[in-house]
């Protein structure tokens, strides 16, 4: 693919996802965005990234980081987006949208828009104008953190234009990811923002003190949720038993790098929301997320006990003991 390929967040899977596309594309300049001067500036002289995956070097001749976000859209032919879901409006609502015209879109991004209720693919056609043949989705099962350390991966590439998807896959592959194409952009979406929120059920399940037993119980109840809700809201035909849906589900609730676990975890253990984001010092998706489908399933209407409990303990202020007491008798 010889176009101008930026990187726009400075996270976790922004820093795995340059260091694939650094390797990959040695030939040409990979355009990175961070938010905050202090990291572009350390990123440049000290070689990697200070908050995030700081063992992933950084070339700066090859990689030209910036903080000015309208200088990167400008240069850039494929913007990947890699922040998270709570922020994306607003960082785009900062440069001019007209500028975007003529651009492709991949999104890194696992959780819906809040001010639309959208997946990002619908928010890039329908709010950016996109073309839905120019957007792209990255679905797992993976994470940043094991990208970053080379270990084996799969990734799904899903877009409704199965050139673009085909070029960003080979964009992407190496030695140690692997990719497939789909071009099923709701499927895995909506598979990507719901998985984090049964993480978080997972975790709220393990601080509270259930074992292996219950959670393999309460994962069965998840995949079945996830067909439930994205048969509902977009029906065709697809395989949600493959490594986008499920596989993506399984490693997000049983991985120890999964924040949205973590999450869960100490809500379980008695921590207070507002208390466990400040320990963790990451953005958990599915917090986001539990309110957005929500919201969403305001209109669809599908019957989803395992994210209402999530919902309960989150929004309502549920003690976890006493809302998983209430949802015991809805698995099966």
């Amino acid at each position: 693919m010889n176009k101008t390929i930026s990187v726009i967040g400075g996270g976790s899977w922004g820093t795995a996802l340059v260091k694939v596309l650094a390797e990959n594309i040695s030939d040409q300049k990979i355009l990175w965005w961070v938010r905050k001067e202090e990291t572009a500036v350390h990123i440049r002289n000290y070689k990697h990234n200070p908050n995030y995956l700081s063992s992933v070097e950084i070339h700066p001749d090859q990689v030209l980081v910036s903080t000015d976000l309208q200088k990167v859209v400008d240069e850039s032919d494929v913007l990947v987006l890699a922040i998270p879901s709570a922020f994306l409006k607003s960082t785009i609502d900062s440069i001019d949208i007209k500028s975007l015209a003529n651009k492709k879109i991949v999104s890194a991004i696992k959780g819906l828009v809040p001010e639309t209720c959208q997946i990002v693919g619908e928010f890039a056609r329908d709010y950016l104008n996109i073309p839905a043949t120019n957007i792209a989705v990255i679905a797992g099962p993976s994470h940043a953190e094991e990208i970053s350390l080379e270990k084996l991966s799969y990734l799904t590439i899903a877009s409704e234009g199965e050139d673009f998807a085909s070029e960003i896959a080979e964009m992407i592959s190496c030695r140690y990811v692997r990719t497939s194409t789909s071009d099923d952009i709701y499927g895995t979406e909506y598979a990507a923002v719901l998985k984090n929120i049964y993480a978080v059920a997972s975790g709220i399940a393990h601080g509270i003190g259930y074992g292996d037993n219950f959670q393999a119980v309460l994962l069965s109840n998840a995949i079945t949720e996830i067909k439930r809700f994205i048969a509902t809201v977009h029906p065709i035909d697809r395989d949600t038993d493959g490594s986008a849906y499920l596989g993506d589900l399984l490693v997000t609730c049983y991985s120890q790098f999964s924040r949205n676990r973590t999450f869960g975890s100490m809500l379980g253990k008695g921590y207070s929301v507002k208390s466990a984001q400040m320990e963790m010092n990451m953005i958990a998706e599915g917090f986001y997320a539990t309110k957005s489908i929500y919201d969403l399933n305001k209109k669809y209407h599908v019957e989803m006990p395992l994210h209402n409990f999530v919902y309960d303990v989150i929004y309502r202020q549920i003690k976890p003991r006493d809302a998983i007491k209430v949802l015991i008798p809805q698995l099966s």
